[in-house]
């Protein structure tokens, strides 16, 4: 088997000595290319041109959920084909590695690594649907070029907390859970339309929700991790399934305290929930609207302010190591 390694250096949580020993634990069983990513963008560059070969059967992502979503984003640059395209795996390396854990591999690199090559022994894999979000036709932001996500997106609140870390981040603050507590706090006092949301949501044959604060797209359930414990904000989500919607229409400061509450005692059966909580599972198409331009994330990356954003959940659209 020929296979690519993308290594990104700036992994949080390996050293380059555990780069190295899982580099060479893959070269013993494949004929391995390892490449180190030196710029933004750069993992998704090799994604594509191992798509586009002609004999690479694998790609191996080494680093965090942002180092995956490139990957993707490159594997997938000319549309879903998982009988074609090569398979993927990843090896955890970032500090939260929600896609990885999703799919049940450790979260420790060097036990991820021995899981991924077992896995290949006995041919282990699933195929697993993800998501691409555009801008929407007809709106100022229909120029935006389609993205792949792998396991959640975001307009508003929690992509504004997501900019305000990645700010810290460049001022040299280390990823921490404190870090994003603190900017949760600030994306709240700072938040202009907690009151009465800007976001509508539209899906064909069906009424719009209107009036969102906050707006979470899962593909997957946990959404996200604190530490060990798994952060269910649509429960019901799944690699199996098509999209799943969280929207709040209020954010006082009683029911920002209720459902954070709801959310860190989330559970595979529960999250959040109540009057002010709209639920929505296995969507294939929708649009988020906003009247006024909002923070948009994908996969715990800030990519700037949008007004209108056309999800599509993409059933079948990677074969992936496990």
């Amino acid at each position: 088997m020929r296979a690519l390694l993308v290594v990104n250096p700036a992994a949080t949580t390996t050293s380059a000595r555990t780069r190295d020993v899982l580099t060479h634990a893959l070269a013993s069983e494949m004929k391995l290319e390892a490449v180190t990513t030196e710029y933004r963008g750069h993992a998704r560059d090799l994604g594509r041109q191992a798509a586009e070969s002609k004999d690479i059967e694998l790609v191996v992502a080494l680093g965090g959920d942002g180092t995956v979503n490139e990957v993707v984003n490159g594997l997938l640059h000319n549309g879903p084909d998982p009988d074609r395209l090569p398979r993927l795996a990843v090896v955890p390396g970032g500090s939260t590695n929600v896609f990885a854990r999703a799919l049940g591999l450790p979260n420790d690199a060097v036990e991820a690594t021995g899981v991924l090559l077992d896995a290949l022994r006995e041919d282990r894999e699933r195929t697993v649907g993800l998501g691409v979000a555009k801008g929407t036709p007809g709106t100022e932001d229909e120029s935006v070029p389609e993205r792949w996500f792998t396991f959640c997106a975001g307009l508003g609140f929690d992509a504004g907390v997501i900019g305000r870390v990645e700010q810290q981040r460049e001022r040299g603050r280390k990823s921490t859970h404190s870090l994003y507590l603190r900017q949760v706090v600030r994306q709240f006092l700072g938040e202009a339309n907690r009151r009465h949301g800007t976001i509508t949501l539209e899906q064909p044959g069906a009424d719009p929700m209107t009036d969102l604060v906050l707006s979470i797209v899962c593909n997957t359930s946990p959404w996200t991790y604190l530490g060990n414990r798994p952060v269910y904000a649509s429960p019901k989500a799944s690699f199996d399934t098509g999209l799943d919607v969280l929207g709040l229409s209020r954010m006082s400061t009683g029911a920002v305290a209720r459902y954070g509450m709801q959310l860190l005692t989330s559970s595979p059966e529960r999250g959040p929930h109540g009057r002010h909580v709209k639920a929505l599972h296995d969507l294939t198409d929708f649009t988020l609207h906003s009247k006024v331009p909002l923070p948009l994330q994908m996969d715990g990356d800030h990519l700037g302010l949008r007004t209108s954003v056309t999800f599509t959940g993409v059933r079948r659209a990677l074969r992936v190591i496990v």
